[in-house]
C-alpha cells in the first residue's frame, strides 16, 4: 500500500449513517440522522466526499467498514454497499467493530493510556459488551472479545483498574452491578460509532494486514436472532 493511503469508511451500525473519506493525514465525514434513508441517502454522501477531495472511486486503496454490532437493517445495508464497491474495485476492506470505534472517541482526554469499557443498549435486556485499552495516540486495543450480555451479567477483569465508560448501555446503571460501577470514574453515554474513528482505525488494521476480501464480507450481529433488530 503507499504511504498516502487513501480509504473510505461507512458506518450505519446505529441511528446516524456517516462516511468518512481518509486521504492521507486528513479526513472528510458526513452523516445522515435519516435511519430509513440510508439505502439512497449513502452513495451521494459518499459521491460528494470524493468530489470535496478531487478523487474518485478507483483512486482509492481501500473501504472500512462498521461491521457492528448494532442495528441488522443498518450492519446489512453498509456491508451491502461495501462489498459491491470491493467487487467493482478490488480493493481490500476493513471490518472495524463498532464498539472499538466507540472506544476511539476517548482518546483526545486523555493524557495516558487508559481502559475503557463500551457498553450499548442492545435491546430487550441486553448490552453489546466490549473493553478496550486506548492511548493518547489514538491505539485501540480490544482486552476482552465483544460480547451480548445481560447488564447483571456485567464484570470487569481483576487486572482492570478504574476505567472510562462509553455508551448508552451506562444508562442502565440500576441493573449494573455495584463492584462494576465503582471502578468506572468517567461515562460519557452520548458516544455512538461513526465513519471518521473507522477510517482512522482501519488506516493502522489495514497496514498490519487485518482486512478481507470482498467475498469474506460479513457483519457481526452478536445474536443469532437479529430478525427483532430490523427497526433498530
Amino acid at each position: 500500500m503507499p504511504a498516502m493511503t487513501r480509504l473510505l469508511a461507512v458506518d450505519t451500525s446505529a441511528g446516524r449513517g456517516s462516511v468518512a473519506l481518509l486521504d492521507g493525514g486528513s479526513v472528510l465525514t458526513d452523516y445522515s440522522d435519516e435511519p430509513r434513508s440510508h439505502t439512497r441517502r449513502l452513495e451521494p454522501m459518499v459521491n460528494g466526499l470524493l468530489a470535496q477531495a478531487g478523487l474518485r472511486l478507483g483512486d482509492l486503496d481501500a473501504l472500512a467498514f462498521g461491521a457492528g454490532p448494532g442495528s441488522f437493517t443498518g450492519l446489512r445495508v453498509t456491508a451491502g454497499l461495501v462489498q459491491g464497491l470491493a467487487f467493482g474495485l478490488q480493493l481490500p476492506v476493513v471490518p472495524v467493530s463498532s464498539l472499538r470505534a466507540m472506544a476511539h472517541a476517548v482518546h483526545g482526554r486523555l493524557d495516558a493510556p487508559a481502559e475503557v469499557a463500551v457498553a450499548r443498549d442492545a435491546r430487550m435486556g441486553e448490552l453489546y459488551w466490549g473493553l478496550y485499552r486506548v492511548t493518547p495516540e489514538a491505539a485501540v486495543e480490544p482486552l476482552l472479545p465483544d460480547s451480548l450480555v445481560s447488564p447483571a451479567a456485567l464484570s470487569l477483569p481483576e487486572t482492570t483498574g478504574v476505567c472510562l465508560g462509553v455508551g448508552d448501555g451506562w444508562l442502565l446503571r440500576e441493573a449494573i452491578p455495584e463492584p462494576v460501577l465503582a471502578r468506572v470514574e468517567a461515562i460519557m453515554p452520548d458516544v455512538m460509532p461513526e465513519a471518521g474513528a473507522i477510517a482512522r482505525l482501519a488506516e493502522t488494521l489495514l497496514h498490519q494486514g487485518e482486512w478481507v476480501g470482498a467475498e469474506a464480507v460479513q457483519p457481526v450481529y452478536l445474536r443469532d436472532d437479529v430478525a427483532w433488530q430490523t427497526s433498530a
